[in-house]
């Protein structure tokens, strides 16, 4: 199974920054831990110097991600604050019929909120969920067209 790893990378920042992305490696762990086949595409491991791209690299990494997000299984977002970037990663996964579960204190937020078929306010409760199995049974449900529970 394939897993995209999106997340808050440089959210509002106004300048070239990045947010703590240390939730990734346990994100990855997480999944490579319940899910040994799984496949996860961390866009920051394969672009750790993105910020210093110029403006045609940057363009071409940015779409690229975007198309990918349509074509793995998984999309898994980490959205502890507002991020553009990763809501139009979600979007593209969404629209392409691709899994989104989305761990993010947002509930309210529309874009979190009616893009995500799975929602966990943190990374504990996705764990929990993880560790029990369901969440394994809500991709499969996911994937074969129905939509999860909330």
């Amino acid at each position: 199974m394939r897993f995209f790893l999106a997340g808050i990378m440089q959210g509002s920042h106004r300048g070239a920054l990045l947010h703590k992305q240390e939730y990734r490696g346990r994100l990855k762990t997480l999944l490579e831990e319940h899910f040994p086949e799984a496949d996860v595409y961390d866009p920051l491991a394969d672009h750790p110097k993105s910020l210093e791209y110029g403006d045609a690299k940057g363009r071409d990494v940015f779409f690229y991600h975007n198309r990918l997000c349509g074509e793995i299984d998984v999309l898994l977002a980490f959205v502890p604050e507002a991020s553009m970037g990763t809501a139009i990663e979600m979007w593209e996964a969404y629209q392409a019929g691709r899994a989104v579960i989305t761990i993010s204190p947002l509930a309210h937020n529309w874009a979190v909120k009616f893009l995500s078929h799975v929602l966990y306010s943190d990374v504990d409760s996705f764990e929990v969920e993880l560790s029990s199995g369901r969440l394994a049974e809500r991709i499969a449900e996911i994937r074969d067209g129905g939509e999860a529970e909330k």
